[in-house]
């Protein structure tokens, strides 16, 4: 009997492997992941306009419930992508973007369009730059297994933790 893991995953993956296995399809972001440049920033600008789109369905209850279910669902969609990909923590993999995004603006809101895309844009700093408490959490949880697959969400966390200081801290200071 044959399955997807059975050959040799591609180190960059494709429409194939996205459709492969649910794991993939949720984890590499339902395809944001792909981009040839700069998949974290395109799949955070995924989970930055589904977000907007959510509350059409959902209330913002159901919209804390959703990623309250989205963590460990997604924690599990990462640490079987990057199993199948054999990379540790690949950057196809954007859950943790999209989850981030989603918890940075759940929290954030309300504000227009300038507003989010600050919490964009320092988002994108945070993950990318991975300052201080950031780099600290991307190297704290390393490798495969669950474990791994946890590391891929944190520092993500942290990044979205820093992003949400800064709003609060602007707000307090200066709005």
């Amino acid at each position: 009997m044959s399955n997807a893991t059975d050959t040799a995953p591609p180190r960059r993956p494709g429409v194939r492997f996205l459709l492969a296995h649910p794991a993939h399809f949720l984890a590499l972001g339902f395809g944001s992941g792909l981009s040839p440049t700069a998949p974290g920033t395109v799949g955070t600008l995924w989970g930055w306009l589904a977000f907007l789109v959510l509350p059409l369905w959902l209330t913002p209850l159901g919209l804390g419930l959703l990623i309250a279910l989205a963590l460990p669902v997604g924690w599990w969609a990462c640490t079987v992508t990057a199993r199948h990909m054999g990379v540790a923590d690949p950057g196809a993999i954007v859950w943790d973007e999209i989850i981030a995004i989603w918890i940075v603006l759940w929290l954030a809101m309300p504000m227009g369009f300038w507003g989010q895309l600050v919490a964009f844009a320092l988002f994108r700093y945070f993950d990318a730059a991975k300052p201080g408490p950031v780099a600290w959490a991307d190297q704290l949880f390393k490798g495969f297994g669950w474990r791994g697959g946890f590391g891929i969400l944190f520092d993500d966390l942290v990044a979205a933790f820093c992003t949400l200081l800064v709003i609060a801290l602007w707000r307090h200071f200066i709005g």
